[in-house]
């Protein structure tokens, strides 16, 4: 990729069919990758589709915050905040799937998805994050951001060729920030 625009973040209230069908390659890009994103390879483009649909219904009643990274060029990553926790745990959220394309990779996009995450985390009153990787890479990246690592659960889940993975589970106690005051 020649384009090196800065990404722009958005947090979709609404999920289009062209979003869906852009984020359904996205996905797939990753997978085939060899991310281990709850999907096994071959993962067929109707299977993504489906997932990226009921994504789309969680945000639409408001149960989860869908953040895209674009570029003049389009789609370029995304991550999700479920909001929907039982209710002893109102004050928690979990980012969950963090995609980044192969191609847009190691251009600060992770972080700046990552940011947008806990800005919005924080807007919905979010005190506690949550999260769990099998990535090395994704790792060093939360481990910068001053996520906390909690520990490793050996063979968690499997890697889309069906190879067992390890898997960390981090989490981030975000800082109550100070209220504007209000104009008198």
């Amino acid at each position: 990729m020649t384009n090196f625009e800065a990404p722009r973040i958005h947090v979709l209230s609404t999920v289009s069919d062209a979003q869906v069908q852009a984020l359904a390659d996205l996905l797939i890009d990753c997978v085939e990758g060899g991310a281990s994103v709850s999907f096994m390879l071959p993962l067929a483009r109707e299977r993504a589709l489906a997932f990226w649909r009921k994504v789309a219904d969680g945000v639409a009643r408001g149960e989860r915050a869908l953040l895209v990274a674009e570029d003049a060029e389009g789609l370029l990553g995304t991550v999700q905040l479920v909001l929907d926790q039982p209710e002893n745990q109102p004050h928690r959220a979990e980012v969950s799937k963090m995609l980044v394309y192969r191609r847009a990779r190691r251009r600060g996009i992770g972080a700046l998805l990552m940011q947008a995450a806990e800005d919005q985390a924080h807007a919905h009153g979010k005190t506690l994050l949550v999260l769990d990787t099998s990535s090395a890479e994704a790792e060093r990246l939360y481990a910068r951001m001053g996520w906390q690592r909690v520990g490793v659960i050996p063979g968690f889940a499997l890697l889309p060729e069906g190879e067992p993975c390890s898997t960390t589970f981090f989490y981030r106690a975000l800082q109550a920030r100070a209220q504007a005051p209000a104009a008198g």
